[in-house]
């Protein structure tokens, strides 16, 4: 049978090809190639007198285990954003064979004996420094996997590392579930007063695809956040509010999403006991502990510190905000009691009436095509690259494909663009790798592929029948900007070695500074001239338009602040201080809760279940590093204002000398040294949060 995950060579697959019949033939005969292949390796390294080198130790099993992972990754990328029942299952089935794969692989003391050989050994010298990283790398994950353990506790291990893929994977799934069950129709235009006729076109549209009359609403984020921002009809703001803030949860059947065993309270309370037995394995306190030894943070409480003066820096910042946002709402709009579903439309009134301007009214100058022009315009004249449309296989008709060429015209790179929200997708914004930049044997070089999803509102068909282009919100063009950041990072490395290439090998509490670097872009004049054509004029944002934006640039940036240090917090806490064997699922929301009144100055809600879909820290890969976003800040913040400080000799902040520089020190270099030391390389210093602060507009208060 023709299997097209089996068919990739150095390639990329037949996306529309594959369908779950295809999952398991291919992944096990994938396992059964790498095996032989280590203990090919592991039998000729026996038979040597000599120490292993690189090309007879980390090479042969590198190249066989990325096939693997390639193959295994475009199964969770599918799952991700074409999901159906019978991927699903497929997945779910090969996930313990896979996961008990690794697992065994990262705890074989014989293969963690050779490397600490080769580290060793004479020929140590003779690697580059991408090399003697990716082993150095290697050494630390095999102890993190349970390499040093004896063989019961071996076995303890990789059962949690099993029970863990598992209970994530349900944590996601629910998720999805819960957000895709729920729908709302609406019959009378009148209840819908305040919607613009994008969204009440999007919202016939999907009454068109449920086969009914109306307008209908579910709880994607494209058709939820609108009502709350923009809907006059208060109790439909409660509605969709309280459906939203319940998903997944004990409550989410009272509020329409469906079935209680979408539940994740117990879960949540599974996953953290695994974790803390981990950690407890490898002798760590806690988990927080276990997650510092791959990041730039050392201490726990280092860590705690930062959150702590962070909140202390904007909490005077979000008390105005609050206060000034009652006395609107309660002199304004008659709303006496702010309740949660009133924020964001008060907010928006607010914003209206202070700035003269709506997110809408901002809307209509961002057609996602020209926004894309303009964000390629920034890439190729800071970066010196060419972007290009290209076609490769697709698993989605709205997917987009492009290459990447160096100033020789050379393609280095190619990258997928899935942009808009539709059923069966994650919700959310990501950055994926499809595939890395390796050396492969016979001089072959693999180039980076990168998947760059997110979740726009798309295309509509308005009251004429004629198709309206997808228009995206400002906030939606940082949101491109920054999951491009990531995108560069994987894509612009000139690291041949797996391990390192790319976002590889990079701190997590630094994974983010590309990512949140290219956000800063979006606030200069002369790059949203460029991202801006009017869907109706084909003019650019104009001057005035932009002013009112930038005045309102840090608009309640306090209390949006403290409401990161509250996820923050809450997942740093969860993961250093709470107990979860001594714990039941309650107490989990009652430290929501408990974090966010000592943090925040916005109560939270009593029906608010939202650590039930954090899946950042439950299923995504950021337990205990949710924190690495303002962390990241301050570092990006730094590395933009190395553009700012050149404005005026060069003239505008596309400066390819800076951005040359930036690509060398920071891009290119991937995870082949320290994120310190390559930010040292950039900067010629230690980062500081002085442009940050300023950035931010929180640098006028004080710390203590």
């Amino acid at each position: 049978m023709s299997n097209p995950l089996l068919e990739m060579g150095k390639g990329l697959p037949n996306y529309a090809a594959i369908t779950a019949k295809h999952v398991e033939p291919a992944i096990k005969e994938l396992l059964v190639l790498t095996q032989q292949t280590l203990d090919t390796t592991l039998q000729e390294a026996r038979s040597l007198s000599l120490p292993p080198t690189w090309e007879s130790l980390v090479e042969p099993l590198e190249i066989s285990l990325e096939k693997l992972g390639r193959a295994w990754g475009v199964i969770g990328h599918l799952n991700s954003v074409a999901d159906n029942p019978e991927m699903r299952q497929a997945h779910a089935q090969m996930l313990p064979e896979v996961v008990a794969f690794y697992s065994a692989f990262g705890q074989n003391l014989e293969l963690y004996k050779l490397y600490k050989t080769l580290q060793q050994s004479t020929s140590w010298d003779s690697l580059n420094q991408a090399q003697k990283k990716s082993i150095t790398n290697t050494l630390r994950d095999f102890k993190l996997g349970g390499a040093e353990l004896d063989d019961v506790h071996k076995k303890r291990f990789s059962e949690i590392q099993e029970e863990l893929a598992h209970l994530c994977k349900n944590f996601s799934d629910h998720i999805l579930d819960a957000t895709d069950h729920f729908l709302h129709v609406v019959h009378d235009l009148n209840d819908l007063s305040g919607l613009p006729e994008d969204v009440l076109a999007s919202a016939a549209q999907l009454a068109q695809e449920k086969n009914t009359s109306g307008w209908a609403f579910n709880l994607q984020f494209p058709s939820y956040f609108p009502v709350q921002q923009l809907a006059q009809n208060r109790s439909l703001r409660q509605l969709m509010y309280q459906a939203y803030v319940t998903r997944a949860s004990d409550l989410g059947p009272q509020f329409g999403q469906g079935q209680l065993d979408w539940n994740n309270s117990e879960l949540m309370l599974d996953i953290l006991k695994l974790r803390q037995e981990e950690a407890h394995l490898l002798g760590m306190t806690n988990y927080a502990e276990l997650s510092l030894v791959s990041k730039m943070a050392s201490t726990v409480n280092e860590v705690r510190s930062f959150l702590n003066d962070f909140s202390i820096r904007a909490k005077p910042q979000a008390i105005e905000d609050l206060k000034e946002l009652k006395e609107f709402a309660k002199n304004s709009l008659g709303i006496d009691t702010l309740e949660p579903w009133d924020i964001n439309f008060a907010s928006e009134k607010l914003k209206q009436e202070k700035y003269s301007f709506s997110e809408q009214e901002v809307k209509q100058f961002f057609p996602i095509d020209q926004v894309l022009q303009g964000l390629f315009h920034v890439i190729e004249t800071v970066l010196q690259v060419h972007i290009l449309p290209t076609e490769l296989p697709l698993w989605h008709r709205d997917v987009r494909s492009f290459q990447v060429q160096n100033s020789n015209q050379e393609v280095i790179a190619h990258f997928y663009l899935d942009a808009y929200a539709r059923a069966g997708k994650r919700g959310g914004a990501w950055m994926d790798d499809a595939r890395g930049r390796q050396h492969l044997s016979h001089d072959i070089l693999q180039t980076p592929v990168a998947y760059l999803v997110c979740n726009f509102p798309s295309p509509t068909i308005d009251q004429a029948g004629q198709l309206r282009p997808a228009t995206i919100s400002h906030d939606d063009v940082i949101t491109l900007f920054h999951e491009f950041g990531h995108g560069l990072h994987h894509m612009l490395t000139k690291i041949d070695t797996l391990g390192v290439s790319g976002i590889n090998g990079v701190e997590w509490d630094a994974v983010e500074l590309p990512s949140q670097f290219m956000e800063n872009f979006c606030w200069d004049a002369e790059v949203l001239k460029q991202l801006s054509r009017h869907i109706e004029t084909q003019e650019s944002i104009t001057d005035t338009l932009f002013q009112k934006m930038l005045a309102a640039k840090n608009f309640q940036n306090g209390l949006t602040t403290l409401r990161q240090i509250v996820f923050a917090s809450f997942d740093w806490e969860l993961h250093s201080s709470f107990d979860a064997n001594i714990a039941n699922a309650n107490d989990i929301l009652k430290l929501s809760s408990t974090i966010n009144d000592s943090i925040h100055v916005l109560p939270q809600s009593h029906i608010s279940r939202w650590p039930f879909t954090f899946s950042h820290i439950f299923s995504g890969g950021y337990a205990a590093g949710y924190y690495s976003y303002k962390w990241a800040e301050v570092l990006s913040a730094d590395a933009f204002a190395a553009f700012e400080e050149n404005v005026s000799q060069y003239g505008s902040i596309l400066n390819p000398e800076v951005g040359m520089i930036y690509r060398h020190e920071i891009l290119e270099v991937g995870g082949s040294r320290s994120a310190a030391d390559s930010f040292k390389a950039f900067r010629g210093r230690a980062p500081q949060i002085d442009a940050l602060l300023r950035h931010g507009g929180l640098n006028h208060t004080s710390i203590r």
